[in-house]
């Protein structure tokens, strides 16, 4: 889940940031950023003549059928409140699935719209969460997990097509009493492997005979190691999945159900993010993070030899989904100065269809940045992974402002994907170091862990030695280097303006952590399960750990902040409680500092409706112009 890499900054990576020309570039609006499309998903309808996808064309997020010929696509759900997120088709062409919750309170739901426009809500069942599961191999039935009996744990459901409008119709197929988590279902029905978190770097790994009712402990190990269940062979002899058990990354191995052997199948110096096998087992997909970016390897099972698929200039395929007749491929294509795009690709003739052009045909892509993945060296000389984005009028005679960015999480990943708010202040000359520091996913369990009990402090003076490495870029303005952040980077953010006043010019915190005391103790019911571990990593706010934990909250340090703050929040955010934005804000004004607070009364944590990504990221460049 989480890895380190080798590096330095040579004179050849700084004169890679610093040496190339500055050009004045046309500058477009936040309006216009905002009228790229997203898209995602592209699962293939039984016909094969289309994709389910999920668009926020229409200024939320919808469900499209997209034809694989390129033709226009058609829009499915008609939303104009709550995103609409796409599931799967039925496979008997009666509609199809998608998920939804309200304002962003995380409380998904799964409905059916038939093949006559009329919606069913499957899982109607008040404050709790439910997820689609997969079909069963005989595409009679599907798998939902709900916590509707009991909010700490997910049940196992199973659904039968020709019940679909009785919502109560469904069968229990796993009562988890137990805090455990189902990875993988096996295609006879018989049996279920399950995780239990230790830590977030450690776990274990079960097979359930739903047959015996009986619970098998299938990973014994010592240290940390980490099992990640993806799929059951065909002849349900085998469990397929990731670990990094004896190993820096995530590599995929094979369990023998009958002889409890573990053969370690493919591995590669980067963590293994997932994995699986065709409809009828012609072809192996292997998605790899690599270096801040997806690495697809396709492989022939009969031949064992990995498949040529299309090269894009400028971009990567992020992931594929395989059609049932395995004859046809949708590849999602992804670059950080795009939107991602989809294409699909006929194996047989080698034929490729772009459906999608995102892009605004208002802007020229050659305005935009294409992210550099750099190395530094941080205070104690660990090199932390970054991806940088370097303004196209930058240059030594023409310093630019500059911005540290840091990822959510705590173990999360700034990668070379695309994010509008990124490229628009990229645009209008703010450069952006987007950090990996220590803790962060994708460069080896050990660095994943370094930053276990020290958050606050490591991880923040690694992003503060991210400033070193901006100075010797030679056309960043140190002066005017800020710092932003979302959700665990928003923590950062305010971290750095209580424990560093003096590092940055300004801050920009987006829905982050002020008060850990109260988050810690505040999870959604159904992070239960994950509870303990997050508590080994974070600290337990119920032990002495909330000495610490008190200690490295900026509420309780708000009389630091000295440099200018704008806080972004949704209402009905279910992770980080509108009141730890609420109080910093509330704090830091009682400093007499320059402080501005967007709230949205109809978001969740993260922002997904294009009419308030529109006002509240057009209010960070307008904050940053005023401040830094």
């Amino acid at each position: 889940m989480k890895s380190a890499m080798l590096f330095f900054i040579s004179l050849f990576v700084l004169f890679a940031c610093s040496g190339n020309k500055a050009k004045d570039v046309k500058k477009y609006s936040i309006e216009q950023f905002y009228q790229n499309t997203n898209i995602w998903g592209g699962s293939f309808a039984p016909d094969e003549s289309k994709l389910l996808v999920t668009s926020n064309e229409t200024g939320i997020y919808n469900v499209f059928a997209l034809p694989v010929d390129g033709s226009n696509p058609v829009q499915l759900t008609n939303s104009e409140k709550e995103s609409c997120f796409a599931g799967s088709w039925l496979p008997d062409g009666n509609g199809f699935l998608y998920s939804a919750d309200k304002g962003g309170d995380e409380n998904d739901h799964i409905f059916w719209v038939d093949s006559t426009g009329n919606t069913i809500d499957l899982t109607p069942f008040e404050g709790a969460k439910s997820n689609f599961y997969g079909w069963s191999r005989d595409e009679k039935s599907f798998f939902i997990s709900s916590n509707k009996r009991n909010p700490k744990y997910f049940d196992l459901y199973e659904k039968e097509l020709d019940k679909l409008r009785d919502t109560e119709a469904k069968k229990l197929v796993y009562q988890n009493d137990e805090g455990l988590s189902v990875g993988a279902i096996s295609k006879n029905k018989r049996y279920l492997a399950l995780t239990k978190s230790i830590t977030t770097s450690n776990n274990e790994l079960y097979l359930f005979d739903l047959k015996t009712n009986k619970k098998k402990h299938i990973s014994p190990h010592e240290g940390d190691a980490e099992y990640n269940p993806q799929f059951f062979d065909l002849a349900n002899e085998n469990l397929f999945l990731l670990s990094n058990e004896g190993s820096e990354y995530m590599y995929l191995a094979k369990y023998n159900l009958q002889s409890g052997k573990l053969e370690k199948i493919f591995e590669t110096n980067w963590d293994i993010w997932y994995v699986y096998n065709s409809y009828n087992e012609k072809y192996r997909v292997i998605g790899i993070n690599e270096d801040a970016k997806t690495a697809i390897k396709l492989i022939d099972l009969a031949s064992n030899k990995q498949l040529e698929l299309p090269q894009f200039k400028g971009g990567s395929i992020s992931s594929v989904s395989i059609s049932k007749s395995e004859k046809s491929i949708r590849l999602t294509v992804s670059t950080s100065s795009s939107p991602n795009n989809l294409y699909v690709y006929d194996i047989e003739t080698e034929k490729l269809t772009q459906l999608t052009n995102t892009l605004n045909p208002d802007m020229n892509q050659d305005d935009l940045v294409e992210g550099e993945v750099v190395r530094y060296k941080s205070f104690d000389g660990l090199e932390i992974p970054a991806v940088f984005y370097k303004p196209h009028n930058a240059s030594a005679s023409t310093k630019v402002p500059a911005l540290v960015w840091v990822h959510g999480g705590p173990g999360g990943q700034s990668r070379l994907n695309y994010f509008a708010l990124i490229q628009y202040l990229v645009n209008h000359g703010y450069a952006i170091l987007a950090v990996n520091n220590r803790g962060s996913s994708g460069y080896g369990k050990s660095f994943y862990k370094m930053d276990d009990k020290n958050h606050g402090d490591l991880d923040l003076k690694d992003c503060i030695s991210g400033k070193d490495f901006l100075a010797g870029t030679g056309f960043v303005d140190m002066k005017r280097v800020g710092i932003i952040g979302g959700s665990y980077g928003g923590y950062m953010v305010m971290a750095a303006l209580t424990f560093a006043p003096e590092e940055f010019a300004v801050g920009v915190n987006i829905f982050g952590v002020t008060n850990w005391l109260r988050t810690l103790k505040s999870i959604p019911p159904y992070w239960e399960s994950f509870r303990k571990a997050l508590y080994a990593e974070l600290g337990d706010p119920f032990s002495s750990d909330s000495t610490r934990l008190y200690n490295i909250s900026p509420l309780f340090h708000a009389s630091n902040v000295t440099k200018p703050l704008l806080v972004l929040q949704g209402a009905n955010d279910p992770r980080v409680l509108q009141v730890e934005s609420d109080e910093i804000v509330a704090a830091v004004k009682a400093n007499g500092v320059p402080v501005e607070y967007v709230l949205f009364e109809d978001e969740g944590h993260g922002f997904v409706k294009k009419e308030n990504e529109i006002e509240g990221y057009g209010k960070v460049k307008v904050f940053l112009d005023e401040n830094l």
